[in-house]
């Protein structure tokens, strides 16, 4: 149901901090004609946690509409309270999301039968779910065989897996029958390799088209073409986390004129240390 490149969209702020809707909308219209086979709004990389509910609600229904009958649209609605997820999920589905986006709950550390049920709950509203395992943020790990558990429910039919490891592919796969998709750039030609179908990306943001052909080179087994490109564009790839995600994606945007350089506090601008690496990046990369 979702393989390909879909671009984790940042959430473009006004200098006075208020979501620029109308940006969103432009960015929007650059991943599709760039290749992009899909959005997901209003995760990690859209600022989820400092978005207030009625405009995370609204980022969806733009990102809806100027993506209808497009590209899909996977809408980051999870939360670490499951009525929280139930709620912002159910705006997703009434509205016309392709699927949900659900990040581990993070900062209560549920064990893993609390993972399952917090899931599965969602789950049986109807829209598919996207599991989205980063330990890194979460603190909790969702265990191979709880995704295999969890796969075994009719609407839960990927992972975006945001570990860091290669060799939860090959787990993940003998396991189950699902759907696993890179959560971190630099790891997704290797991820394809062994059997996932693409990227929720980060630096899609600003390199649309290289992280498509990337992609759709690797889905069509043109290895030698996937692997030129994941190679020309690795430093941006790892660059792009010098800071917490999405300050240095953010920064980068505004380097090349896409958006304003506004986040929302706790976030806040890199060092200028790693704006200059970031600058440095992106020309050698020639997107600047």
């Amino acid at each position: 149901m979702f393989t390909g490149a879909y671009t984790a969209i940042v959430t473009p702020f006004n200098k006075d901090g208020s979501v620029d809707y109308g940006k969103l909308q432009n960015l929007i219209a650059m991943q599709i004609a760039s290749g992009i086979d899909g959005i997901v709004p209003v995760g990690t990389t859209g600022e989820s946690p400092t978005v207030d509910v009625e405009e995370h609600e609204k980022i969806i229904e733009v990102t809806l509409a100027a993506c209808r009958g497009k590209i899909k649209v996977i809408a980051g609605t999870g939360a670490n309270s499951t009525a929280e997820a139930l709620e912002l999920t159910r705006h997703a589905l009434n509205v016309g999301a392709d699927g949900t986006l659900q990040v581990t709950p993070y900062y209560n550390k549920p064990n893993q039968e609390g993972l399952y049920r917090h899931f599965s709950a969602v789950a049986d509203l109807g829209l598919p779910v996207v599991l989205y395992n980063v330990p890194g943020r979460s603190a909790r790990e969702i265990e191979v065989a709880t995704i295999a558990r969890l796969a075994k429910h009719p609407k839960i039919v990927c992972v975006k897996e945001a570990g860091g490891s290669v060799d939860r592919v090959s787990q993940i796969l003998s396991a189950c029958n699902i759907t696993v998709l890179s959560g971190d750039d630099s790891l997704t030609l290797p991820m394809m390799i062994l059997g996932a179908k693409g990227v929720i990306s980060v630096a899609s943001n600003i390199a649309p088209k290289p992280v498509a052909d990337l992609v759709h080179a690797a889905a069509a087994g043109r290895w030698d073409e996937a692997r030129a490109l994941h190679m020309k564009y690795y430093r941006l790839f790892t660059d792009l986390f010098v800071d917490t995600n999405p300050i240095p994606i953010k920064a980068a945007m505004a380097m090349a004129g896409m958006i304003e350089e506004t986040y929302r506090l706790p976030l806040c601008e890199t060092s200028e240390a790693n704006k200059k690496k970031l600058a440095e990046c992106l020309k050698l990369v020639g997107l600047a």
